[in-house]
């Protein structure tokens, strides 16, 4: 019953989120940008969840997620560069969760090329519309990259349990596609539709991954 409630929590506020970017008003869009993101991070707290190192780096990318979502709900300069910065270390505390559950040898994978040569394509695109934000936005490109390798590895090496890898493998790869449609949206187009796109995709992203704490077993 509780996930019911807190699914239901999840799409008003989402709702409610999406209308306040539609009429692009800062403060009410924290209003309601500010709760669904504590809301995954309770999510990761309510986990039947063992503890341990997981379970810490997880809840430390979600609490950094937070903090970025709140820093870009401020819609200034300075505050995008530390909303940036947050999630750079947000999307680095989940490459260490995921990590934990592999080997060097299982992130040799097949098409792990493709990933990295579709890292080049979105920077080459990005690239002309970059100014002095190309040194953060090519180590984010990587991050972001390294953290959908890292989920990609774990789910392949079999040693967290199929359910939680699998929850955060979907969730990386939302994450990734999400931030997809906020650089579109900084650099190249702005628009509703980078909200009513990514922000969707980022909010599965984060809380599929808060989800995968009570599947580690």
């Amino acid at each position: 019953m509780i996930w019911k409630l807190v699914l239901a929590l999840g799409l008003i506020l989402l709702a409610g989120l999406l209308w306040a970017e539609r009429g692009k008003k800062p403060a009410r869009i924290l209003i309601f940008k500010t709760p669904l993101s504590i809301l995954f991070v309770i999510t990761a707290l309510l986990q039947p969840h063992p503890g341990g190192p997981y379970f810490a780096a997880v809840l430390s990318g979600l609490l950094l997620g937070l903090l970025g979502d709140v820093l870009l709900g401020l819609k200034t300069p300075s505050t995008f560069r530390a909303g940036l910065a947050a999630f750079l270390l947000g999307h680095l505390a989940y490459v260490v969760a995921f990590a934990l559950y592999t080997k060097p040898t299982d992130w040799l994978l097949p098409g792990v090329l493709l990933l990295w040569a579709l890292a080049i394509v979105v920077f080459r695109w990005l690239r002309p519309h970059l100014g002095d934000m190309r040194i953060p936005v090519i180590a984010y490109v990587v991050v972001i990259t390294l953290m959908v390798w890292a989920a990609w590895a774990m789910f392949w090496a079999g040693e967290l349990a199929p359910g939680g890898a699998r929850l955060a493998l979907i969730g990386a790869a939302c994450f990734y596609l999400s931030d997809l449609f906020v650089a579109r949206d900084r650099f190249i187009s702005q628009g509703f539709v980078n909200r009513i796109c990514g922000l969707p995709l980022y909010y599965t992203g984060q809380f599929l991954i808060a989800f995968s704490v009570g599947l580690t077993g």
